[in-house]
């Protein structure tokens, strides 16, 4: 997966803005305005940081070597994926997917309403 195909899949999920909060090349991916995936544009290599449920961010970063420790992120709960070595498109989509239903069911309540009417 590269970058077109990651701000594809991202910017076409339901309730998702994008934005550059930090500097002119780091594109941050938002669900009703919380963050799940962040990708500095100008890296050497294709990454992304998504968040994951703590448990689970052990087991991938044990299992996949093209997953570490999220960069300059709280290291528990989110992790740096690289995108263009060894993991296959549909498994980069579906950390996307858990990324962001991390944080859509973190939700205020009201919000989550707001989501279900896009």
């Amino acid at each position: 997966m590269n970058y077109e195909e990651l701000h594809l899949y991202c910017s076409n999920m339901k309730g998702v803005t994008e934005e550059f909060p930090f500097d002119e090349t780091t594109l941050v991916f938002k669900v009703m305005g919380k963050m799940f995936a962040i990708c500095g544009l100008n890296e050497v290599e294709a990454r992304v940081n998504l968040k994951c449920d703590p448990e689970k961010s052990i087991e991938f970063r044990e299992e996949y070597s093209d997953i570490i420790p999220g960069w300059h992120m709280n290291k528990k709960h989110w992790n740096t994926v690289f995108l263009e070595r060894e993991l296959s498109d549909e498994f980069i989509r579906a950390l996307i997917d858990h990324s962001y239903n991390l944080i859509v069911d973190s939700l205020p309540r009201k919000l989550k309403e707001e989501l279900s009417m896009l």
